[in-house]
């Protein structure tokens, strides 16, 4: 897919590997819907500094109606949505002994279900374009699981078998469904580690080093340009998870 005129829908995006991802479309030319829980003026600004359009759509997408307005948001304003990543997602740490009942039910409705709200509105579109690309935001933690992470990898795991059903039923219109599975990425979520706990996880990295959002939108874009991969997922880990 070219994606320059095309309309990219971005959850999660007014910061972190979201907003990378949305400016790494922007340089090629595609409209942007950034969407968070929070929108803030200049996020939207400084897509348009690329010389493309933006909008920001403020939405919960762990609520059906809520991905519908943002879906039919992007669709009122650019006239089609041709390429939807699934980015938003939420953390809520604990050993399973320990963990509260609503830390379980708030990520897997976040990061699991708001994945499938939004690819059930997007869909409807795309397969009337008979096009589209639709990239979802996993983890390693969602192919090895993680101490203390039974929630998020539950969530994640859900994430890749959405992704490869959503491939075998929309393919036949054109449509793709692809999956990033991030390692260690340098965001706000992961700074708030101890050292410690950044050194552990950097001596599990062949390559040495923490991954930068950037890295994760390079594969976004790489899967939204390639009309002939579908259903696959690939890691961004610096080799932390091999299979």
């Amino acid at each position: 897919m070219d994606l320059k005129g095309k309309t990219a829908v971005i959850t999660g995006s007014s910061r972190g590997i979201g907003f990378a991802i949305a400016e790494a479309f922007a340089k090629k030319g595609a409209n942007i819907v950034i969407n968070d829980i929070v929108v803030p003026d200049e996020t939207v600004e400084s897509i348009k500094a690329y010389g493309v359009d933006c909008i920001g759509v403020v939405a919960d997408i762990s609520d059906f109606e809520q991905a519908k307005s943002l879906i039919d948001a992007a669709k009122d304003k650019f006239g089609s949505v041709d390429v939807l990543v699934n980015n938003a997602g939420i953390t809520r740490d604990g050993l399973l002994l320990r963990m509260k009942e609503k830390d379980f039910d708030d990520v897997i409705r976040i990061n699991l279900k708001g994945t499938f709200n939004t690819i059930r509105h997007a869909s409807k579109i795309m397969l009337r374009q008979r096009s589209g690309a639709i990239i979802n935001l996993s983890s390693v933690v969602g192919l090895s699981g993680n101490v203390g992470q039974l929630n998020y990898s539950a969530s994640k795991a859900g994430v890749l078998g959405i992704t490869k059903t959503a491939a075998k039923e929309l393919g036949a219109r054109g449509i793709t469904c692809n999956a990033i599975a991030p390692g260690f990425i340098k965001t706000a979520m992961t700074e708030v580690l101890s050292d410690e706990v950044k050194k552990e996880m950097l001596s599990a990295i062949p390559l040495g080093r923490q991954g930068l959002p950037e890295d994760v939108a390079k594969v976004a874009v790489f899967f939204a340009e390639n009309d002939y991969i579908t259903g696959q997922v690939v890691n961004c880990d610096g080799g932390m998870v091999m299979q």
